[in-house]
């Protein structure tokens, strides 16, 4: 293979998109890769540089196709060693060749100026590259004062007209309380550390190298390390290093909109993703133009270590509309005396209806069951409800199937959420059995805010009364597939306790309607629910007026003593878009009027509980 052709495979491999909110920045005068010992050795350079994993590095005194480095391009044999993409600056004709300074990379810059500078002894030269997200500088200046102090000048001029970030590195040749330093301190904010010194390499007792940022375009950021290297053989410099973490652009920061959970009692939670942890809170009120500010407390801290975000508002009036946003800002350093702050992110003003009063008789739900996580089987099945005014929306179980991770879980949520104008309008998930199973199952519930903090639980809808329980797996604990880790057997024997604490309360007692809510049918499943002797015998005497169930994957209605129930029950299709149903629940005058229908728009049931 040829050495350009294998120049540009390396790079291909190595060249990588910056981070978005790292950056690792150097500054090695490399003497042309002469070593303190006498001996010019490329890769014992590139090896420094390459162990460092700089994302961009400022390079100073390279000799280019001279004779007495035996024709070589001292920054390309370099770059091909630390698989870095090379710009070359000459700043004079040498021996036959060039002479000057350059840049390595991980990406390929977008333009690249070279800025001619003053020097006595030699002309000098400023290279400045653009990325994606910042320029980036490299000089070596002159040995004169008054030639640095007139190069400051024009480095002056570069970031004036700077409209990103401009990072400035290399060889100043001055030292700190200079002139030229305290001239320069001005302008730049000097990162790298001016208390070790870089010169000579082997016993250094001076600062001659730097790296700094124009204070005009200077992004929020932390300083994470500044280092200068322990290396006194492979020139007579030694490299200094900087890692920032940078503020990331505000607009970015949303992983997905605010979603209501909750909506019980009077009170809502709202719930949102960012892409990192940041420090979050919601701004709310009846006035849109008078907001005031909640944010999570942990035992009297506000929590900023989360990327899930969930705000409980409290003392809502009962059926008023709230106006309100969700605000996230990063947080660039946190110690203990003292903070810096990235930027904030605000979303637009979304809008809520508090939960009805208990006097309340009308409503609307959606209910969905069994997507399986296919987009091809909710999209339909939304294009027959999107026009409705409904006040809550359900998700009965199986929907976010099987979550391996977090991107699985966000992804469809985020999808449901959405589509279902959840800024605005409360969501129920309840768990099927597919929201049991892989390995993110048991974080899916940071996601959510369950009624009263558990996966079962009952709260009123104006004057109905609506209950959740949680079925848990369909096999058996000691199954094979579960490797002994479940307990579901404790749950539903938890959930008896709660099933005749439920009955018994007053909620459900003054309540004028009740439905029933889980995802395993009890009545009419023919493989049978591990539920079903535990809770029969009370559900059976239970005065509900509707169940909802999932799970069978076709749609069943059975009316009061089809199957031995003593209500009547509709089970919703699902997985496939020929089978999968969506059920509409209208509460009004005291009664309920339910409505199955097909992903094609088909009424496949028309049903009032005074039919019964």
């Amino acid at each position: 293979m040829k050495k350009s052709a294998l120049i540009l495979l390396l790079l291909a491999i190595a060249t990588a998109a910056f981070s978005q909110d790292h950056l690792k920045i150097m500054s090695y005068n490399v003497r042309s890769a002469k070593g303190m010992d006498g001996i010019r050795d490329y890769q014992r350079v590139a090896n420094i540089i390459r162990n460092a994993a700089p994302d961009v590095v400022a390079v100073q005194e390279l000799d280019s196709m001279i004779r007495r480095n035996g024709g070589v391009d001292a920054l390309g044999e370099i770059a091909l060693r630390a698989q870095m993409h090379p710009t070359y600056c000459p700043a004079i004709e040498f021996d036959g060749g060039k002479y000057g300074i350059g840049i390595l990379s991980r990406e390929v810059p977008l333009k690249v100026e070279r800025i001619p500078l003053p020097g006595r002894e030699e002309e000098r030269a400023l290279v400045v590259a653009e990325f994606g997200n910042f320029l980036f500088a490299c000089t070596h200046l002159s040995l004169t004062e008054e030639d640095r102090m007139a190069s400051l000048e024009v480095i002056r001029g570069v970031g004036a007209k700077a409209e990103k970030p401009l990072y400035l590195a290399g060889d100043l040749n001055a030292e700190p309380g200079s002139g030229f330093i305290k001239g320069l301190d001005k302008d730049f904010k000097i990162l790298s550390d001016t208390a070790r010194m870089t010169f000579p390499a082997d016993t250094p007792d001076r600062v001659l190298d730097y790296i700094a940022v124009w204070r005009g375009t200077a992004p929020k950021h932390s300083v994470i390390s500044r280092k200068v290297l322990e290396e006194p053989m492979a020139s007579d410099h030694r490299p200094v290093e900087v890692v920032l973490r940078t503020a990331m652009d505000p607009n970015t920061l949303f992983r997905t909109r605010p979603y209501l959970q909750n909506p019980t009692g009077d009170g809502m939670t709202i719930m949102w993703e960012t892409t990192i942890p940041t420090y979050s809170w919601v701004e709310y009120g009846r006035d849109s133009a008078n907001l005031k500010m909640v944010r999570p407390l942990v035992d009297g801290q506000a929590e900023f270590t989360r990327s899930i975000h969930k705000v409980r508002l409290e003392g809502l009036q009962p059926g008023e509309k709230y106006w309100y946003r969700v605000c996230s800002q990063e947080i660039l350093h946190y110690s203990g005396y003292y903070k810096i702050f990235g930027e904030t992110a605000k979303s637009q003003l979304y809008q809520f209806v508090a939960p009805p009063a208990a006097d309340q008789e009308s409503f609307t739900a959606v209910i969905f069951n069994d997507l399986h996580q296919r987009d091809y089987v909710f999209k339909p099945l939304f294009e027959q409800v999107k026009d409705i005014d409904y006040d809550f929306v359900v998700f009965n179980g199986d929907c976010i199937d099987d979550p391996k991770d977090r991107d699985q879980a966000t992804r469809y949520i985020k999808l449901l959420t959405e589509a279902v104008g959840g800024e605005s309008i409360p969501t129920f998930f309840i768990r099927g059995n597919h929201e049991i199973r892989n390995a993110y199952s048991i974080g899916l519930r940071d996601h959510f805010d369950y009624a009263g903090g558990r996966t079962f639980g009952a709260f009123n809808w104006g004057d109905t009364r609506i209950v959740i329980l949680d079925c848990g797996e369909d096999k058996k604990d000691d199954h094979a597939e579960y490797s002994g880790l479940n307990d579901f057997t404790h749950l539903r024997m938890e959930q008896v306790d709660f099933i005749k604490q439920e009955l018994a309360s007053k909620e459900f007692n003054k309540a004028d309607k009740r439905i029933l809510l889980h995802h395993i049918p009890i009545y009419g499943w023919k493989n049978g629910n591990l539920c079903e002797p535990l809770w029969r015998p009370m559900l059976d005497n239970a005065p509900f007026d509707l169940a909802l169930n999932a799970h069978m994957h076709w749609y069943a209605f059975h009316p009061v003593g089809a199957c031995e129930n003593p209500y009547p029950v509709i089970v919703g299709g699902g997985r496939s878009v020929d089978s999968a149903t969506v059920v509409v629940i209208e509460k009004s005058r005291g009664l309920i009027h339910v409505k199955v229908l097909k992903a094609d728009g088909s009424i496949i049931l028309d049903w009032k509980d005074s039919e019964r």
